[in-house]
C-alpha cells in the first residue's frame, strides 16, 4: 500500500544538522574538561551557521593532549570558561539533530557539562557518523571508519587534525557523502536514517546473500539505474548510482543491514540495469520506472503525479477547491490535502472570492449568510453581486497565481506587521506562517510552470573532467541526454541530441501534463551546479512580480518573541 507523504517521516532535506566536535583534556567526561568547540549547522546540503571557540578548562592541559591537538594551556588562558560558552552552544543546538563522529564521546562531555553547571540536557536526536559509516559502507571499501580514514576515502577538502573546527568541517563532508549513499539505498527520512545508524551492529553475510552475489556479475561500472526483479519477473526495487557495479555488489555484503532491503535481496532473481549518460538522466529514469512499476520495496513516492492542487471551480461564481488533477491556473502541488486546505484559507484572505461551497446559478435566489453581515462576502448567492462584479476577484486570483501581481502578498504581509505592532503576537505568528507557506507554494508553482511552458531548452553542466553533461528538455520533461567528453566539441553533440530528442505531447494544467517531481528535478539541475543555458525556445523566464521575489521573506520568517516569555 502506497505510503502518504506524511507517513514517510521527516524528509532529510528539511532536517537541520549541527555537526559537532570537541577537544578535551582527556577521555573521561567525569574527570576531564572541554578545551575547544567546533560546530557547523547545515540544512539541505548548505552551511547556515558556525560556532567555534577555545574553552578554558580551568586546569592545565596534559602534555600528551598538547602533542595530539596542539592546544596549550597558554592558548586557552584568555578563552571563556565552559559556563560562559555552554548557553550559546545549547541555543545553537536547539531544534537540530546533533551529529558527531564517535558521538557518545562528545555527548558524554556535553551532558556532564550541563550537570555541572545547572543546565538541562535538551536530549536532541543524535547521529553518529562512525556508526552510520559502518552501516552504509562495505568493509572491503572502508576497513576503518576513523574520521581520518573516511576523509581520505571520500577525498574531503578539509583534513582532520584533532582541532575542533577542522574536525567538525571534515565530519560535515563525510556526513554529506554518507547521505548520498543512503539516498541510493532508499533512505529518505530522518527516522529511517537514525534507525539505520542504530542498527549498525556488525553481522556476517547470510548464505543467501553470498549465493545471490552472482546477480551482480556483468553489471557495468557506469552511471545508471538498477532494477531488482523477483521470481515472477516483477520489479522489487529501483535505484540509481554513479557506479552501478559497486552499488549492486554492496547489496550482497555485510554492509547492508536494513531488514527490508535484505528481505528484498532474498526474493531477487535478477538485476537489470539501464546505463545512463549522467546522474540527471539516471534520476529521471528512476522516477519514471518507479511510477511505471510501483516496486513494493521502494519507500519513496511510487506515483510522481501524486499531489494536491488548489484550483478555481468552473462556474459563474467560481470558488476555490482542492483537487488531485491539476488544471489551468491551479496552485500546487501540495504534499497533503491539509496543506492545500490551509493554502485555500490564506488565499481567501488575499483575494475576495466566496468561501461557501454551494454552486450558484446565473439567477441566484438564496439568502445572504453571516459572512455578508460581517462584510466579508458580497452575497452573490442572493443576487447581490453580478457575475461582472465578481469577475475582478477571479482575475486577482489568476494574476496572483500566475505571478502578474503580488500586491495581495504585500497586503497580507502588512497585516502581519500591523498585528505585531498591536502586540497580538500569536495572531501575527499564525498569519505569518500561513503567508510563508503560501509564498513558497506560489513560488514553486510559478518556477515549475515557467519551465514547463518552454518548448525546448538545452542545458550543459561541467562534468568535472573537462567535458560537459548535456540535457535537452521539452515542456518540463527530459527529452534527451548525452555527454561531450573532454576534447570533443560540444555543439555537434548538442545538435545531434536535439535532432533525436523525444517528442513530448503536452497535457492540461500549469505543468503541461509533466510529473511535478520530474519538473522539480530538472529545475534544480538547471539552477545549480554551474549549469549553462545553451538554447531556449521560447526564452525561459519567470514572472518579475511573482512569489519567488518573496521567498527571502518567507525563509526569514521566525516565531515572534512575546515580551516577558
Amino acid at each position: 500500500m502506497q505510503l502518504s507523504f506524511d507517513e514517510l517521516g521527516t524528509p532529510l532535506r528539511e532536517v537541520t544538522f549541527v555537526v559537532l566536535d570537541l577537544e578535551t583534556t582527556g577521555g573521561s567526561a567525569k574527570k576531564d574538561s572541554i578545551t575547544e568547540i567546533g560546530a557547523v549547522k547545515v540544512r539541505g546540503g548548505e552551511r547556515i551557521g558556525e560556532l567555534s571557540t577555545l574553552v578554558d578548562p580551568g586546569v592545565g592541559i596534559p602534555p600528551g593532549i598538547v602533542a595530539l591537538t596542539g592546544i596549550t594551556t597558554a592558548m586557552v588562558r584568555a578563552a571563556p570558561p565552559v559556563p560562559a560558552v555552554l548557553p550559546a552552544l545549547l541555543e545553537f543546538l536547539r531544534g537540530a539533530v546533533l551529529v558527531a563522529h564517535n558521538a557518545p564521546f562528545d555527548t558524554g562531555f556535553l551532558r556532564a557539562a550541563c550537570e555541572r553547571h545547572g543546565h538541562a540536557w535538551p536530549r536532541p536526536p543524535v547521529l553518529c557518523t562512525a556508526r552510520l559509516a559502518r552501516a552504509v559502507l562495505p568493509r572491503e571499501e572502508a576497513p576503518s571508519v576513523r574520521l581520518g580514514a573516511l576523509a581520505a576515502l571520500f577525498g574531503t577538502a578539509t583534513t582532520p587534525n584533532h582541532r575542533a573546527p577542522a574536525d567538525a568541517a571534515a565530519t560535515v563532508e563525510v556526513l554529506h557523502h554518507l547521505l548520498e549513499r543512503i539516498g541510493n539505498l532508499g533512505v529518505q527520512s530522518l527516522e529511517e536514517l537514525l534507525a539505520l545508524a542504530k542498527d549498525s551492529a556488525p553481522h556476517r553475510p547470510t548464505t543467501g546473500q553470498r549465493r545471490k552475489r552472482t546477480l551482480a556479475r556483468g553489471v557495468p561500472s557506469a552511471p545508471g539505474v538498477y532494477l531488482f526483479r523477483g521470481p515472477r519477473d516483477e520489479v522489487l526495487y529501483v535505484g540509481t548510482s554513479g557506479d552501478l557495479a559497486r552499488r549492486v555488489r554492496s547489496y550482497f555484503t555485510a554492509g547492508e543491514r536494513r531488514r527490508r532491503v535484505r528481505d528484498m535481496v532474498a526474493l531477487a532473481e535478477r538485476v537489470d540495469t539501464v546505463v545512463c549518460a549522467h546522474s540527471l538522466e539516471a534520476s529521471v529514469r528512476e522516477l519514471r520506472l518507479i511510477a511505471a512499476h510501483r516496486p513494493r520495496y521502494n519507500r519513496r513516492s511510487r506515483n510522481p503525479q501524486r499531489g494536491w492542487w488548489v484550483a478555481a471551480t468552473v462556474e459563474p461564481f467560481p470558488r476555490l477547491s482542492v483537487v488531485t488533477t491539476p488544471r489551468e491556473g491551479a496552485l500546487g502541488p501540495f504534499a497533503s490535502r491539509r496543506a492545500a486546505g490551509t493554502a485555500v484559507e490564506t488565499l481567501l484572505d488575499a483575494v475576495p472570492l466566496r468561501s461557501c461551497t454551494p454552486r450558484i446559478p446565473l439567477r441566484p435566489a438564496g439568502t445572504p449568510c453571516a459572512l455578508h453581515d460581517m462584510g466579508r462576502c458580497a452575497a452573490p448567492c442572493a443576487g447581490l453581486q453580478t457575475v461582472a462584479e465578481y469577475t475582478p476577484a477571479v482575475d486577482a486570483l489568476a494574476d496572483l497565481v500566475d505571478g502578474r501581481d503580488d500586491s495581495p502578498l504585500r497586503r497580507l504581509a502588512d497585516a502581519v506587521d500591523a498585528l505585531a505592532e498591536r502586540e497580538r503576537f500569536e495572531d501575527a505568528a499564525v498569519r505569518r506562517d500561513r503567508l510563508a507557506a503560501l509564498i513558497l507554494a506560489l513560488a514553486r508553482t510559478q518556477r515549475l510552470a515557467a519551465l514547463a511552458q518552454v518548448d525546448e531548452l538545452v542545458g550543459a553542466r561541467p562534468d568535472g573532467r573537462g567535458g560537459w553533461e548535456v540535457a535537452v528538455l521539452r515542456h518540463g520533461r527530459l527529452a534527451a541526454a548525452g555527454v561531450a567528453p573532454r576534447g570533443v566539441a560540444p555543439m555537434p553533440v548538442i545538435d545531434a541530441l536535439r535532432l533525436g530528442a523525444q517528442t513530448i505531447l503536452t497535457g492540461p494544467g500549469p505543468l503541461r501534463g509533466a510529473p511535478h517531481e520530474e519538473v522539480r528535478l530538472l529545475h534544480r539541475w538547471l539552477a545549480t551546479g554551474g549549469t549553462r543555458l545553451v538554447h531556449s525556445e521560447p526564452q525561459w523566464a519567470e514572472p518579475a512580480r511573482g512569489a519567488p521575489s518573496w521567498t527571502a521573506w518567507a525563509e526569514r520568517a521566525r516565531p515572534l518573541e512575546v515580551p516577558g516569555d
